[in-house]
């Protein structure tokens, strides 16, 4: 139980990476954790697309304006699809298994940052999602909720201090405003 705690704890999103390459074992490690991840009823909305290509990575970085250039220097990159036919849930879906790669990444010492593509616009006014299918070739009836950028650290982020949480945030029984 600790372990987990700790885990949330120390997780924090990272933007800066070293070039150095992830071993195909620990991908495989981060493929499995992601089909492993829970999904409603088990339909398994989720489709994941694993970028290494720099090329492909740059073009990904420019999927909107703000709050993806940092994945061109990212080692990886997953990208999150899914179906809608599959599920009615499935961005609910495809948001944990995002939450779940990017521990499973943290835990095997990487770090990692979402990127959200669902409902965002690239620059040319177009949805990002129609973007990014056009650059991965994912089939027009797939909707793209993120992508997470994966790497070994080249910053470093202070752990969440436990004094410093927003305890404000938290009810019992029934919501009551704080001041």
């Amino acid at each position: 139980m600790e372990s987990f705690f700790k885990l949330a704890q120390v997780r924090r999103s990272t933007r800066k990476y070293k070039p150095d390459v992830i071993p195909v074992d620990i991908i495989t490690k981060l493929q499995q954790v992601l089909l492993m991840s829970p999904a409603s009823k088990r339909s398994n909305p989720w489709e994941f697309i694993f970028v290494d290509d720099k090329e492909i990575l740059t073009l990904l970085a420019d999927c909107k304006p703000h709050g993806a250039s940092f994945v061109k220097d990212a080692p990886l990159a997953v990208v999150i699809i899914a179906d809608p036919a599959k599920s009615d849930v499935w961005v609910e879906d495809t948001s944990i298994a995002s939450i779940y790669v990017q521990l499973a990444a943290e835990d095997m010492g990487l770090g990692s940052c979402w990127v959200q593509v669902h409902k965002r616009m690239h620059a040319s006014g177009e949805m990002s999602s129609e973007y990014i299918k056009k650059i991965l070739g994912i089939p027009q009836h797939f909707e793209v909720e993120s992508i997470i950028s994966i790497g070994y650290k080249n910053e470093t982020r202070s752990e969440f201090d436990l004094e410093q949480l927003q305890y404000s945030k938290i009810h019992t029984n029934t919501y009551s405003p704080k001041s």
